[in-house]
């Protein structure tokens, strides 16, 4: 007996029945991605990445060709298991939210700093690093004593993993905003002075003082100069500071 007789019609069928759920697509975004799932009855799903091959793909060949990359070569030199026509509609998708670009209108795609960024953030998904390689690199860190010494070790280890040409750049003071400032007595007439920066740097400084300061007179100091010169930008501490000896006995 075929076993469409035996399915209930939508008049004859018992209260509550509901029609088996089929597969199928529905719309969902994956951070600003948008990505296709395919629902299944069990519940479970499947989240396809093939967007974020693409611009792999385009990034990848970019950076070796330093030539617009178009969707016939894609398919070409990248097994992504699709047709050239949709390759083009994800390169579209994927323009449209800004993560590549064409330089002429005829030209292919290349990526965007947007693209770039979420390239790098997909790298540990490429290749994760192994146990061993993440020990190696905390041995090589471990003995560095400040932090230009964590700079010019991460700069060459990058330059001995990657075969390029690694730099390294601090951010710029003159940019920079003044967080903390903290004022530490290393001897009766030695202070150490710490300034922190927004960005996270740290400055040190020894300052020998003609005579011993007692730690009311540290601790009015220290109040004074975070109140001066605490979230102004460094091109402006100078001046903030010009009136900090007023109210100190002489």
């Amino acid at each position: 007996m075929p076993l469409h007789e035996n399915w209930p019609s939508s008049a004859t069928h018992p209260r509550g029945w509901t029609r088996p759920r089929r597969n199928r697509p529905i719309r969902r975004r994956l951070g600003t991605l948008d990505t296709r799932v395919l629902e299944k009855p069990t519940g479970g799903a499947v989240l396809e990445d093939r967007r974020l091959a693409v611009l792999r793909a385009i990034v990848e060949d970019y950076v070796a060709t330093h030539e617009p990359v178009g969707s016939k070569a894609l398919v070409e030199r990248h097994h992504l298991g699709v047709s050239p026509a949709t390759i083009r509609n994800d390169m579209a998708a994927l323009e449209e939210e800004g993560y590549i670009t064409h330089p002429h209108t005829s030209a292919g795609r290349i990526p965007t700093d947007h693209g770039y960024r979420l390239f790098v953030d997909q790298i540990s998904n490429v290749k994760p690093m192994s146990a061993p390689e993440r020990k190696a690199i905390e041995r090589f860190l471990q003995d560095a004593v400040d932090l230009d010494d964590v700079m010019g070790r991460t700069v060459r280890l990058l330059a001995q993993i990657t075969q390029q040409v690694a730099l390294v750049q601090y951010p710029s003071l003159e940019r920079s905003s003044v967080r903390h400032v903290e004022l530490i007595a290393v001897s009766d007439t030695r202070l150490m002075l710490v300034v922190i920066m927004d960005t996270g740097r740290v400055e040190q400084r020894v300052i020998e003082c003609a005579a011993p300061l007692s730690e009311q007179l540290l601790g009015d100091l220290r109040a004074r100069l975070n109140a001066a010169v605490a979230d102004k930008p460094f091109a402006f501490v100078s001046d903030a500071m010009k009136d900090l000896d007023e109210g100190f006995d002489a």
